[in-house]
């Protein structure tokens, strides 16, 4: 009787086991990265899916690193966003930066309550999107930086003396820029002030 109770109960454990492996694989597997959430919502309104972009991913990357060293909240803190999007080589591109929450899906949804942060979820011809977070030195604060770009160009030939031949229409990336935060801004902190907007 024994082995019978020991065998049923290690049959019972193993059971336990594999079922909460399986629950747990099945979350992990059903749960969507930063940019299938995004899709997911600009598919809703209209909108072509993203992808994720490695040249983004680095910008925002060092877009929220740079914040996060410098604990402040700002699109300038790694220089004018212009510049640093230039390389995606995008004719269109917006920036959503964030702190405050650990996890992508609450600062997902920061953004979508917010109407210029929304402008830039849905931003018109985007294809690609680059997603990253830093932690400040104490490890207490995240900083969110999202690129969003599209309406890309193909390559264009070179033109005598290896300068680039270029439609004086299409230069320059077409730029919205937002902040968002967890906690509200002191008028002291803008650099702009628009329109009743602290830029």
């Amino acid at each position: 009787m024994t082995g019978f109770s020991s065998t049923t109960a290690r049959r019972a454990i193993r059971s336990a086991a594999a079922f909460f492996t399986l629950t747990a694989l099945a979350s992990a597997a059903a749960a969507e990265s930063p940019a299938e959430q995004i899709s997911s919502y600009r598919l809703k309104h209209g909108e072509v899916k993203v992808v994720r972009d490695a040249t983004l991913d680095r910008i925002a990357m060092d877009q929220a690193r740079a914040m996060a060293a410098k604990e402040t909240l700002s699109h300038e803190a790694l220089g004018s966003f212009s510049s640093r999007i230039a390389p995606s080589g995008a004719g269109r591109a917006a920036e959503n930066i964030a702190y405050g929450y650990d996890n992508f899906e609450k600062t997902l949804d920061q953004w979508i309550n917010s109407s210029e942060h929304r402008k830039n979820l849905l931003l018109s011809k985007a294809t690609r999107v680059g997603i990253a977070s830093a932690k400040d030195a104490s490890g207490k604060r995240t900083y969110w930086a999202m690129e969003i770009a599209g309406d890309y160009e193909p390559k264009l030939p070179k033109g005598k003396g290896g300068r680039l031949i270029a439609d004086a229409e299409k230069q320059g990336p077409l730029v919205r820029r937002d902040v968002a935060s967890s906690s509200k801004r002191k008028s002291g902190d803008c650099h702009i002030k628009l329109l009743s907007l602290c830029l």
